[in-house]
């Protein structure tokens, strides 16, 4: 198995598209990641920082600072932070996650804030997120949903991935497990 320091690490980068920017998280984000990660409708759908447990600011400070730099240091993928261009506040979260190296394979997780839920924000990002990580000699790109998060599977799907399967029994949430619904990328869906 290949070891962090093997691991190929990607460039830093700033992505944009006609609404978004997506780049590093940064101190200013503290706040929006708290709020956001204690939102209601966030909870029921991802269990952080783990099932039972509060998410404190302190995560917030630590995500911001060292966990989502971190992941593209170590080599395991990538972390942006999404703003929006016209106010520049942070309306979500993107990331390249679970990379495969060998394989050339990723998984591409989100959220979005509250305040930005129903803009089309997330779509938007995972399109960007999606051709830059192709053009990167990606060769598969996941996006894994809980069945019933109807509005990430929608974003999937909006975002040209095809649903493959589920995985059952696949994620811890606050509540037990959920199945996870996957969708799949590969270079030839780029018509």
């Amino acid at each position: 198995m290949t070891t962090a320091q093997q691991r190929p690490v990607l460039p830093s980068i700033i992505l944009e598209t006609e609404r978004l920017r997506l780049r590093a998280f940064v101190e200013e984000d503290i706040d929006d990641v708290y709020a956001t990660c204690n939102d209601p409708e966030f909870q029921r759908w991802l269990p952080l920082p783990r099932p039972g447990a509060p998410y404190t600011r302190a995560d917030a400070e630590l995500w911001c600072r060292e966990i989502a730099p971190g992941t593209r240091i170590g080599g395991e993928g990538q972390q942006w932070a999404v703003v929006a261009k016209d106010t520049g506040r942070l309306v979500g979260a993107m990331g390249l996650v679970r990379v495969m190296w060998e394989a050339m394979n990723a998984e591409i997780g989100y959220w979005a804030s509250p305040w930005a839920r129903g803009r089309g924000y997330t779509g938007e990002a995972v399109v960007a997120v999606s051709r830059w990580a192709l053009d990167q000699g990606f060769q598969r790109l996941e996006i894994k949903a809980a069945t019933a998060n109807i509005g990430s599977r929608r974003v999937a799907e909006k975002a040209g991935f095809t649903f493959e399967g589920v995985e059952r029994s696949a994620m811890p949430l606050h509540e037990g497990r959920t199945d996870l619904a996957v969708y799949g990328l590969i270079p030839a869906d780029r018509a």
